[in-house]
């Protein structure tokens, strides 16, 4: 669960849910109030009325033009690609009521491609939940060799609900996703999480109202294809990282017609959203995960003291979490104390990029000292980088992550309800994966939203082969198991390539083996014929 909890550096990089695509070492914590909820546009819709779901839905009688000009301005440090260009499409808040209330999404576009040469259009997200996208061709362009950017036109798009795209504010008091993080108390015990997750619940529905249920994944993807028709295409292409694998994956749903080439990259198993997702996958992912910061803590024992063997390094590192747990040190600088859920949901977020683990395990030592209250000067450097601020984008509630985040899990799909079944699992799960603490398996404020608009919707293994699957080993955020059960959703339509690697993301993270299946499809459309299983791994 990434977006405002990482700082934006070399190109997109989120913290994962999933997760949005790479950010650095920098975690904000911010407690500033969201700002007020964006109006709807009640302009006439160009589609006739109708109250079918899927493709029907989200169809138009005419192309709506996009006009091209200036993107809004991006947060502070962003690098943007000259010639970036951006456009605002009107699409129905409810696409059940095409003729009612309509929403702005804003769109990008990054023209690379080149006559003779176009293909289409390669249409990007950077999951989140949540993400921004109108960047991502930016970050992208640096990354796909000429052969791709000759193909295709870049198209990014903030999701309804996110950043540009008439952002929604439930006015959190705590806005970071990080808070919704529903670790258990010291004890174990449930009760405050419960008491907190209500009242969040509660505080979207006085705040957004009944118009926040139709800020979901499906709806999302009809947004999708207004966007192609108003680009003209008969069908596009599609890059989705973490949660946008997801979300990718209901586009290819509802518009198999319109669905050319697909990369999905850290994937969402799409039979287990959202609560089994989280329960099922993210204990276990981290269990994966964490060994691969500990040998490099390891190594490092003559420096940082924290155990010369992965299950030293590991045993330290609850030990701290659960002494955190029950006495949270004042951070030196900040308002902030660091305590046991902070020290995981830190860890959390820089396991998810290879680059970070060296400095993960710096922040470890500087919080185990912290702990004792015997800082460092050097401690103090490593906790004023983890704890810098983030750059902010303008305009832009400082909830809005957080607000859609809810708005799409607990939207897609109704969570259980009974709160002592949350407490079972989570003492359970708590047993089973210590690192997490029994935080997957505990309450969200998805347990007391209201019911879903429409169904959820079914992915399934029609249409054409025409998907790629890309998923590491060791991903914390989005774990292997995700990536199996997708393709066993997509069954043949989709082509399989897992890399023996940690960390959230597979593309040009060191696998030229993954690379070259994921350019050779883009450019042939060639998925590879059998599971491809990657080795080759060189770290950056």
């Amino acid at each position: 669960m990434e977006g405002n909890t990482m700082e934006k550096t070399r190109s997109l990089r989120g913290s994962g849910f999933p997760g949005g695509r790479r950010f650095t070492v920098a975690l904000m914590v911010t407690t500033l109030a969201g700002s007020g909820l964006a109006a709807c546009s009640s302009e006439a819709d160009d589609a006739p009325p109708t109250k079918t779901a899927g493709e029907a839905a989200g169809r138009s009688t005419a192309t709506a033009s996009l006009k091209w000009g200036k993107c809004p301005e991006p947060a502070k440090g962003t690098e943007r690609a000259a010639g970036l260009t951006c456009a605002t499409l009107k699409v129905p808040l409810n696409y059940q009521e095409p003729g009612g209330a309509k929403i702005d999404v804003a769109v990008s576009r990054l023209a690379t491609a080149k006559p003779g040469k176009r293909r289409g259009v390669l249409l990007l997200n950077p999951g989140g939940p949540a993400l921004g996208g109108i960047e991502m061709p930016s970050a992208m362009a640096k990354t796909l060799p000429r052969s791709v950017r000759d193909s295709y036109d870049l198209i990014g798009f903030d999701p309804r609900g996110v950043e540009h795209s008439t952002p929604q504010s439930c006015g959190l008091e705590n806005p970071s996703v990080a808070a919704l993080f529903p670790y258990p108390a010291a004890d174990g015990s449930i009760t405050e999480n419960a008491a907190l997750a209500e009242a969040d619940a509660r505080k979207c529905a006085d705040t957004v109202g009944k118009n926040l249920k139709h800020f979901t994944t499906a709806n999302t993807a009809r947004d999708m294809d207004r966007i192609r028709q108003a680009l003209g295409e008969k069908k596009i292409s599609y890059w989705g990282q973490s949660y946008g694998t997801y979300l990718g994956a209901v586009y290819r749903t509802l518009f198999q017609k319109h669905t050319d080439r697909m990369v999905l990259e850290g994937n969402v198993n799409p039979d287990k959203v959202w609560a089994d997702e989280v329960a099922d996958t993210w204990g276990k992912g981290m269990a994966d995960r964490f060994p691969d910061a500990a040998r490099v803590a390891a190594a490092q024992d003559s420096t940082l003291g924290l155990g010369d063997d992965v299950e030293k390094v590991t045993a330290t590192y609850l030990r701290l979490a659960d002494r955190l747990d029950r006495e949270p040190a004042p951070v030196p600088g900040t308002p902030l104390s660091l305590d046991g859920p902070l020290l995981r949901t830190i860890t959390y977020s820089m396991l998810l990029h290879n680059d970070t683990l060296t400095p993960l395990t710096q922040f470890w030592k500087a919080a185990a000292d912290l702990a004792d209250g015997s800082t460092t000067e050097a401690d103090k450097a490593v906790l004023k980088q983890v704890f810098a601020d983030t750059p902010t984008t303008p305009g832009v509630p400082a909830d809005n992550q957080a607000t859609l985040f809810l708005a799409l899990t607990c939207g897609d799909v109704e969570w259980p309800r009974d709160i002592d079944g949350y407490a079972t699992r989570s003492a359970a799960d708590r047993k089973a994966w210590p690192l997490t603490a029994g935080m997957p398996a505990n309450v969200w404020p998805c347990a007391f939203w209201e019911k879903p608009a429409e169904p959820t919707v079914t992915v399934t293994d029609k249409g054409s082969r025409n998907t790629l699957i890309l998923q590491n080993r060791r991903d914390n955020a989005t774990p292997w198991e995700g990536g199996v059960g997708l393709h066993q959703a997509l069954g043949d339509r989709s082509g399989f390539v897992g890399v023996d690697n940690g960390g959230h993301y597979v593309y040009n993270e060191g696998s030229a083996c993954a690379d070259k299946a994921t350019v050779t499809f883009l450019t042939t459309g060639r998925l590879p014929t059998k599971d491809v299983h990657c080795t080759d791994v060189r770290q950056k």
